[in-house]
């Protein structure tokens, strides 16, 4: 099967939506590069920094579909950005196979891991999931996926009901069972995603807990804890209809918001929402809050 690879030139303010959008959208990989030969200075210790003009580039499988893609570039940046979208077609190889030999487990919070096939985590007391990082979207690569993942660490959610809204690969809701959470609703629009997420539920042994749906069917009963990984605007505008899904007193947890976007997000949920400051890891932001 050929492959697509996409290329994209933004400002860098946009580069980390453009990053998680790709994610969200299955990209097996995604590189991040200097797009008009900018040299970058040695930066400060924890920090990472881009190129004024930065190449977004993905690689997905071949039958993505370039319309959709388009689209989705057009609504996240709110622009026409996606006529400077380039597409390559690639031959077939084993690129996620090279992708995979670069992936060791990688651990969120205290005992949360995250481990790829042929991986082993040998520390105690480890709450494991077998996924492979590049093969199905949203693996705890990405930092807004790494802040949700770090926060079901320390929550206890044992025999609590979760909702995982727009679930990617379902690994949110995969790690919620994992950690003792009775029952879970993975809901996205796209198809391909609710397989993965069935593909990878099986994989971890908590299939016979999770319920998959499309928006067209999704109509559950409000949960303990909500969890949002999508973007900002959408999780604005959607507010009303995610913000009944949590019950009063549950918990919602809304990422993939970028640290100037935090203040707008919030404002869309209260007063029904009482949120903590904001949790930041590097340029994003976790909001964590109890409904009323």
């Amino acid at each position: 099967m050929p492959w697509l690879q996409a290329h994209l030139e933004v400002d860098k303010s946009q580069a980390p939506l453009i990053e998680l959008l790709f994610e969200q959208m299955g990209a097996l990989s995604i590189t991040l590069v200097d797009a008009r030969d900018e040299p970058m200075l040695e930066p400060p210790p924890g920090t990472t920094p881009l190129w004024n003009q930065t190449r977004v580039t993905a690689l997905f499988e071949g039958d993505t579909n370039a319309d959709d893609l388009r689209a989705r570039i057009d609504q996240t940046l709110v622009s026409d950005n996606s006529r400077e979208l380039q597409l390559d077609v690639l031959e077939d190889q084993a690129w996620e196979r090279a992708w995979l030999d670069h992936f060791q487990p990688m651990q969120f919070g205290r005992h949360l891991w995250i481990c790829p096939t042929g991986k082993q985590v040998s520390a105690s007391g480890a709450t494991i999931i077998q996924l492979d990082p590049g093969l199905a979207f949203g693996t705890g690569t990405h930092p807004t996926t790494d802040l949700c993942l770090q926060w079901l660490d320390s929550a206890k959610i044992q025999d609590q009901t979760v909702i995982d809204f727009g679930c990617g690969s379902g690994i949110l809701a995969i790690a919620a069972l994992k950690l003792g959470a009775t029952h879970a609703i993975a809901m996205d629009h796209d198809p391909q995603a609710l397989i993965a997420t069935t593909n990878n539920a099986r994989q971890n042994g908590v299939a016979d807990r999770l319920e998959t749906c499309t928006p067209d069917t999704f109509d559950p009963e409000p949960a303990d804890v909500v969890l949002a990984n999508i973007l900002a605007n959408v999780l604005i505008e959607l507010a009303e209809q995610i913000e009944p899904l949590v019950k009063p007193g549950g918990r919602l947890v809304l990422s993939g918001i970028l640290a100037h976007q935090a203040e707008d997000v919030m404002r869309a949920y209260t007063p029904r929402i009482s949120f903590l400051p904001p949790t930041r890891l590097e340029d994003w932001v976790r909001l964590d809050g109890v409904r009323k």
